[in-house]
């Protein structure tokens, strides 16, 4: 069974949920060794191509897909034959395998592969080498490799960490430093920027810059910022929203400030599998508001057909304030590795 992601992970203050924190401490302690082991131990192939590799540091809500799917848009804009690997969390394949939006679907690949594919060729493979060795064959000069910072199997051109920039209200994107289960952390925040080349935060779009506590973090890493834009606006009147992603209070606040009429708001953990009782439930919520049901372009991709007619995807993408800088970063890094 799924679990909502708890909000405490991402507040500073050591005493919020310290009986929880202290509990779950030693298993922290054993995931933090084991990933550090694997990394260690793993020698990495060079597929024959630049790897872009876009990670968290946390088990997710930073934005790391929407910045996979960007940093396809503008190396393929730039002339880069870049394509997607992901290893299709959620999906039944294991790959490799191409995904084709219109003939798989998020129980086949996993939903954020399919998102990634409406723009760019994409791959799923459980086996990351294999899934590259395919893509290189297909003619991908560049691979964006999501969520692939704590997989050593590939030799990596750029490493991006993705970081959410929300610091408001004691929020915090690493929490208070702790690995999973105790914390937000998939490793440790020294050994997980040791490996970087460079860090995206992700502003929300009604923060007008970002925390210099936080910048002052990535000690002299180059960062850019980017922000998830809705690509229109929420539909008028009531709406009942609803989210299956790692924070799915930042989709509430986002409608909020966009402008949604918002008559309740709904959470499930992340990547949920949308059961004909959610969607009953959702239905009778809408109801008793009279209101529309809305939520995210990658909740929509999990829906049925017969679902998705009575549900508004909203889209948001990741824009950088200064794309030319963080495409001109990307394209030198490729061009020094060949």
């Amino acid at each position: 069974m799924k679990l909502n992601t708890p909000r405490w992970w991402y507040v500073r203050d050591r005493d919020h949920a310290r009986v929880t924190r202290t509990v779950l401490k030693p298993l922290g302690w054993i995931w933090a060794n084991v990933t550090a082991r694997r990394i260690a131990r793993t020698v990495p192939v060079d597929p024959g191509c630049a790897v872009i590799s876009v990670g968290n540091l946390t088990v997710g809500g930073s934005g790391k897909t929407p910045v996979a799917r960007e940093t396809l848009r503008l190396l393929r804009a730039a002339g880069v034959e870049a394509q997607g690997l992901s290893r299709g969390y959620g999906g039944r394949l294991e790959g490799p395998v191409r995904v084709d939006p219109e003939a798989h679907t998020a129980a086949d690949v996993g939903d954020e592969p399919l998102m990634l594919a409406l723009d760019a060729p994409v791959w799923i493979s459980r086996d990351r080498v294999a899934g590259a060795m395919a893509a290189q064959a297909e003619g991908a000069l560049a691979l964006v490799l999501d969520d692939g910072h704590q997989n050593p199997a590939l030799s990596k051109t750029v490493s991006l960490i993705i970081v959410d920039g929300e610091t408001r209200n004691d929020e915090w994107p690493f929490g208070d430093g702790s690995v999973f289960p105790s914390g937000p952390m998939r490793e440790p925040l020294k050994a997980g920027l040791a490996r970087a080349d460079a860090v995206v935060v992700m502003l929300p779009t009604d923060l007008e810059t970002a925390d210099l506590e936080l910048l002052a973090v990535f000690d002299g890493l180059p960062i850019f910022v980017a922000r998830l834009t809705p690509e229109g606006p929420p539909p008028p009147g009531p709406q009942v929203g609803f989210a299956g992603i790692a924070k799915p209070w930042k989709v509430e606040r986002s409608l909020k400030a966009a402008g949604c009429d918002l008559a309740d708001f709904v959470p499930f953990p992340d990547h949920a599998a949308y059961s004909a009782a959610d969607m009953a439930f959702l239905m009778d919520r809408a109801g008793v508001y009279d209101a529309g049901l809305i939520t995210t372009e990658k909740d929509w991709v999990r829906l049925t057909p017969d679902q998705r007619a009575r549900v508004t995807a909203w889209p948001v993408v990741a824009r950088f304030e200064d794309e030319a800088a963080f495409t001109a970063f990307l394209t030198s890094r490729i061009q020094s590795a060949r």
